[in-house]
């Protein structure tokens, strides 16, 4: 199972939130650079990052950011939020992304999805989050009624390769995370599945590697001390 610890960007500066809330930002690193660089000291291969601001303003706002990470580091990044047009997706895979998340156009604009899939190949993933097992969007503020298993299989039969899961309500709380959500994902698609949302400690990594995960993101477990991150890449090699 790979590990992807997490950088997510508000004004340029790595910020973690509690259940997606905005209010709740609490700026965990001085610079992303130097926090990505500490992670290859670590042994990380990939690093995870989201443009907060972009997920809310539906546009790229921190790009610069991310394609310095992924040009001065050994790290190979994946990067969502505020990715809405073919131009986005181009921009990041023409300046060193490894890959790109689909997540709020996914349920919006599934087209987008299948036309960037037949271009991009295995460089687009998807990225749902739910709430109660409802797909939000638009950087969390909106709710559907779609269920995260449905949209699931909608981007397997497009094509898409990996799906990022969130139950929003774990996010950022060291809670545990929802395994029992991303158990029933897993055996639903034959997509590679990353969990992300409310990984602890090691004991949580080693239940999602034994469940056949493909990933698992680690945001605030690595700010706030409760997982070593090389540690967790151990275990999983």
């Amino acid at each position: 199972m790979l590990i992807f610890p997490a950088i997510d960007i508000i004004d340029g500066k790595p910020v973690r939130l509690f259940k997606g809330d905005f209010s709740t930002a609490e700026q965990v690193a001085s610079d992303a650079l130097e926090t990505a660089r500490g992670f290859v000291s670590a042994g990380a291969d990939w690093i995870h990052m989201v443009d907060l601001d972009g997920s809310v303003q539906k546009k790229r706002v921190n790009s610069q950011t991310f394609v310095d990470v992924a040009n001065q580091t050994s790290l190979k990044v994946e990067i969502g939020g505020g990715i809405r047009t073919m131009n986005d997706i181009d921009y990041y895979a023409n300046n060193g992304i490894s890959r790109v998340i689909l997540g709020s156009v996914a349920l919006k604009n599934p087209e987008l999805v299948r036309e960037a899939v037949g271009e991009f190949g295995e460089l687009i993933a998807v990225g749902i989050d739910a709430r109660d097992g409802f797909v939000a969007t638009e950087g969390w503020t909106e709710g559907s009624s779609t269920h995260f298993i449905d949209l699931a299989k909608q981007m397997e039969e497009m094509g898409v390769k990996t799906i990022i899961y969130t139950d929003i309500s774990k996010d950022g709380t060291l809670s545990g995370p929802n395994v029992e959500q991303l158990t029933e994902l897993n055996s639903a698609v034959s997509c590679d599945v990353t969990a992300s949302g409310g990984v602890t400690n090691i004991s949580d990594i080693i239940t999602l590697r034994d469940s056949g995960l493909y990933g698992a993101i680690c945001g605030k477990s690595i700010y706030k001390g409760t997982l070593d991150l090389k540690e967790a890449i151990e275990v999983c090699r």
